[in-house]
């Protein structure tokens, strides 16, 4: 027996071989951002079920308690990335622009970026209706809710949306007239129009009038990736401590009640993200499986932060090193992406109003499927980056179609889920846009940016 099976089964695990295996694991760890933000997720969730009303460890009280504590690091990451947000975008627009030094080839990247975007963007919100259609979440729920829709109360506040004599005035708002208060309140679409008109004067420029104001402009981005580099040291942390918190307050019992409708939402941003793969393959030549490899570490963090504005940093990193994109191609598409590229957001929207639709015996017809279209592209221009913001310019999307708005009630339970997939879908569109941008410009070698000081490593 001594060359038996058992026999070498018991010396694998001798104290020797257990050490080699933990060291082993130890520096895997150490080494991954994936793997660390992959395990301070799920002990977060495990954590966040133990303390939550599910199992209930704990009375509601305290568990609010705890959850918010372990949230602190979550919250002082967001804090400092956003932080550091509105100036990065300004250094990395102005830049991306400016180095092109030729204004056809940045009309020409303009133009195809932007139709991508509106493009996949409605295209996600038809997949998103025709796919409810099909599945009919709502069915189990039709009309329960007909009765209570006048007073049932969402607390969620409604989006104007401008009519057609009030359209002039609403374009003209979108020009910053005081570009320090846009940036004091965060409106990144009026940020990106003044990082765009500033690269462009750049670009008509002589050389030796802007490069001052791009030396500056860089070593501004060169400490805004360095101290995304100090925020990163803390990601693990900080998604142990969201994902915690998350699940502590919605408890598996909101997160099953509308289950379907999660289901159905999921698998839409999962056909949304395999026509990023689609494309990728077909028009750039990127296998899937390196693909994923590449952006494993983006779409973790995006997922756990629900931001694609906060993980912006790494998305232009990830582009440029992982993905090979020419950094005046990344500098330009990934902040105005993440601006006015929300596929998954535009995809959910979608199959909510057909979920609600069917819940409240809703017939919106084709052309209500056409008016959720058009607000869901309408709507994802200008919409902040942040966690939640779906919610809001899903109940002016209900609104628009004779949907009632505090429907949103029903689904809030496992919005932050879903927001947090959504995000993920987002933050991939930005860098799929930003490879597939640099391919068909493939003959503008020239809009290299120089590399004077290396990105700083995250």
């Amino acid at each position: 027996m001594a060359n038996g099976f058992p026999f070498r089964y018991l010396s694998a695990l001798h104290p020797t071989s257990l050490k080699h295996l933990s060291s082993h694991l130890a520096t895997l760890v150490e080494t991954r951002l994936w793997l660390k933000v992959l395990i301070g997720m799920f002990a977060g969730l495990l954590l966040g079920f133990l303390i939550g009303p599910t199992v209930g460890w704990v009375d509601q009280d305290t568990g609010n308690l705890i959850g918010n504590w372990l949230a602190l690091p979550g919250q002082l990451f967001l804090a400092v990335i956003q932080m550091i947000v509105v100036p990065l975008v300004i250094a990395s627009v102005i830049r991306g622009l400016a180095a092109s030094e030729n204004v056809d080839q940045l009309r020409k990247l303009g133009l195809r970026a932007s139709a991508y975007f509106v493009a996949t963007t409605g295209v996600a919100a038809f997949f998103g209706l025709g796919l409810a259609a099909l599945l009919q979440p709502g069915r189990s729920l039709a009309g329960s809710l007909q009765a209570s829709a006048t007073h049932a109360e969402a607390g969620v506040e409604t989006m104007a949306i401008p009519n057609a004599s009030e359209l002039p005035t609403a374009l003209i708002g979108l020009l910053p007239g005081n570009p320090l208060n846009s940036m004091a309140q965060g409106d990144m679409l009026q940020i990106v129009i003044f990082g765009v008109i500033v690269g462009v004067a750049l670009v008509s420029m002589p050389p030796q009038q802007s490069k001052p104001l791009l030396d500056l402009l860089e070593s501004l981005q060169q400490v805004c990736m360095t101290v995304v580099k100090w925020a990163m040291l803390v990601a693990p942390i900080a998604v142990f401590g969201l994902m915690a918190r998350l699940t502590s307050q919605i408890g598996l019992e909101a997160l099953l009640g509308v289950s379907f409708y999660a289901v159905t939402v999921l698998l839409g941003l999962l056909g949304v993200f395999v026509l990023y793969l689609t494309l990728l393959f077909v028009f750039a030549g990127e296998k899937p499986l390196a693909f994923l490899q590449s952006v494993r570490e983006l779409l973790l963090l995006a997922f756990s932060t629900s931001s694609s504005a906060s993980v912006m940093p790494l998305s232009i990193r990830t582009a440029e090193e992982q993905l090979g994109v020419r950094p005046s191609i990344a500098q330009f598409v990934i902040p105005l992406g993440a601006t006015i590229n929300m596929n998954g957001t535009a995809l959910y929207q979608g199959v909510a109003a057909m979920f609600l639709a069917q819940v409240y015996a809703v017939d919106i017809g084709f052309g209500g499927m056409l008016l959720v279209v058009a607000m869901a592209v309408g709507a994802a221009v200008g919409s902040p980056g942040t966690p939640g913001v779906g919610i809001v310019i899903l109940a002016t999307v209900l609104s628009a179609v004779g949907i009632p708005p505090e429907g949103v009630a029903l689904i809030m339970g496992v919005d932050r889920i879903l927001d947090m997939c959504r995000t993920s879908v987002n933050v991939a569109g930005d860098v799929v846009a930003a490879k597939l941008m640099d391919r068909w410009l493939g003959d503008g070698a020239e809009t290299e940016v120089p590399e004077e000081a290396p990105p700083a490593e995250i």
